[in-house]
């Protein structure tokens, strides 16, 4: 299992950003990530960091559609596929219910429906090829005039059932948060599964996105979590996904704890069957710093470690 690190871009310069970027593939991990929090927009930031060393993927996680024409989209992310070695991971969804309505004024009552018919867009598109497209959410008639540049892995945020059917069909991966090793294994998997069998593809890689935090003093760690991210209760997927886990929201989710504890927690993950484990650093800024040293040593451990850093590269063969 591939151990990757989100990087939290809040408040920091695109300098800094960039030298973290830099920093954490030096370290080992497997893969970077930077999300879309109404700050910075991560694929420029992408773009202007170029390529990391070793040719670390480098990702979104996740990047919002409906405030994006597909064709706007495609030209962003190949240019940023381009800037980034051939090294990027898309990962986009439909965004958060309230902010799609409430910030940009769009209706997101039909996610799935609105999602599917972008990708019938976007994902030609992204293979060089011509469009033309009048559907009930969107038109598009055109390509991209860009050449010599690979179409991108495209990753989901799906946490439903009809989102990871979704995945299943089209998409290499999902981004999944908020969900443990029993809803991977008995929830997640399953469905990409059938869905994949359907028609005819591999099954897409799971990338878990999951908070974690090298700590003595659990309690304070988990109040942290609840103050930081305990807003994701009021958002319909994300409390299905609680719901699932039989917890009460994001302080129940957090992996917390010493060495010991962490590792035995992640190679859980491993045994589920996810591809990689997306660290969400939490804590204090001490707490946060052992937390990336400590993930980084598992990431570039030898190979026979079950949370060793030797996933399935997401830059590999893709599905049709």
């Amino acid at each position: 299992m591939r151990i990757g690190l989100w990087i939290d871009d809040d408040q920091q310069s695109v300098d800094e950003l960039r030298r973290r970027l830099h920093t954490a593939a030096e370290a080992g991990f497997g893969a970077l990530w930077l999300s879309e929090r109404g700050g910075w927009d991560p694929l420029t930031l992408l773009a202007a960091a170029g390529p990391v060393p070793s040719g670390v993927p480098v990702g979104t996680s996740i990047v919002r559609t409906y405030p994006r024409h597909p064709l706007a989209l495609a030209a962003q992310v190949l240019t940023a596929q381009a800037a980034t070695g051939n090294r990027l991971v898309l990962g986009l969804g439909p965004g958060p219910q309230p902010i799609i309505a409430g910030q940009y004024g769009y209706d997101p009552a039909r996610p799935v429906e609105n999602l599917r018919e972008y990708l019938g867009v976007l994902l030609p598109l992204l293979r060089g090829e011509q469009v033309a497209h009048e559907g009930p959410a969107w038109h598009a008639a055109g390509a991209i005039a860009v050449s010599g540049v690979p179409a991108p892995p495209v990753y989901l945020s799906a946490l439903g059932p009809r989102m990871l059917q979704l995945t299943g069909e089209v998409a290499d991966g999902t981004l999944t948060t908020w969900t443990g090793p029993r809803t991977v294994t008995e929830h997640v998997l399953p469905r990409l599964s059938r869905a994949a069998a359907e028609a005819g593809r591999p099954v897409p890689a799971v990338t878990a996105g999951v908070c974690i935090g090298l700590t003595k003093d659990v309690d304070s760690l988990r109040t942290w979590v609840h103050e930081a991210f305990g807003a994701a209760v009021g958002l319909p997927s994300y409390r299905a996904a609680f719901d699932r886990e039989g917890v009460a929201g994001p302080a129940d989710m957090v992996l917390a704890g010493d060495e010991t504890t962490l590792e035995r927690e992640i190679n859980r993950f491993a045994a589920a069957g996810v591809a990689e484990l997306q660290i969400i650093p939490c804590g204090t800024a001490d707490e946060q710093d052992r937390t990336i040293a400590f993930a980084a040593e598992l990431s570039t451990r030898p190979a026979s470690g079950s949370a060793s850093g030797d996933g399935s590269d997401p830059q590999g063969p893709r599905g049709a």
